[in-house]
């Protein structure tokens, strides 16, 4: 990923940018910054899910083309794109994604167990898995940030990009959740973000330090820039 000179304003105003950027391809890397509606909008540009007002962005070989890295990519853990309904069950959760993904002319039963396990077995690793019929909302945050992920990722995509673990307050679930970034970052390339300095013995690739270049407290949610 290289971007250059990239910026982004919204109705109200000025979001981000100018900014220069530079991620290698595979592992893990940690844009470390406030969070706020800046960091989301670099989120979300950077896996095709935004247009930018200017400058350059190239991405998987893409250049300046949202829509081939939107293909090409995925997003999880941002309210603003995939949050979850408080009275939807883990077994609702995954049986939807597995319609979402199936061909419009199959039947997709209601998961069972092992369909859990399917799904979500990979992004868990030693995490145990939430219950079948649990509400997502009533789940620890490890486990509901863990879910979102494994159902965002489901097609593997080259590009999996991961907003909000640092929502997770206790750092050794934060610890956790970054190690299973890390073991998907073995076949993938994993963007996350984190305001908190990162916890030690964590095996992120590299950090990008842009503390001074995003602004909390810019804009809102730029809806009319998706």
């Amino acid at each position: 990923m290289s971007a250059r000179a990239i910026e982004l304003h919204g109705p109200w105003g000025h979001v981000f940018g100018p900014l220069d950027l530079d991620i290698d391809i595979g592992g893990v890397t940690v844009l470390a910054a406030p969070a706020g509606a800046a960091r989301t909008a670099l989120l979300m540009a950077l896996c095709g899910r935004m247009r930018l007002t200017a400058g350059s962005l190239t991405v998987l070989g893409f250049e300046d083309k949202p829509m081939a890295v939107f293909r090409n990519s995925t997003i999880a853990c941002l309210n603003e794109l995939d949050e979850v309904r408080p009275s939807v069950t883990v077994r609702d959760l995954v049986t939807e994604q597995l319609r979402w993904d199936s061909p419009w002319y199959r039947f997709v039963p209601r998961v069972g167990t092992s369909g859990v396990e399917d799904m979500c077995g990979e992004v868990f690793g030693d995490v145990p898995l939430p219950p079948l019929n649990a509400f997502v909302d009533d789940l620890p945050e490890i486990q509901q940030l863990l879910l979102r992920i494994a159902v965002a990722n489901t097609r593997r995509p080259p590009l999996l990009v991961v907003g909000r673990i640092d929502k997770i307050a206790d750092d050794e679930e934060r610890l956790m959740v970054l190690e299973r970034l890390v073991a998907l970052g073995q076949t993938q390339s994993v963007i996350t973000a984190d305001v908190n300095p990162l916890p030690p013995g964590s095996s992120v690739r590299a950090v990008v330090d842009l503390h001074q270049l995003l602004n909390a407290g810019d804009i809102g949610v730029m809806t009319e820039a998706r």
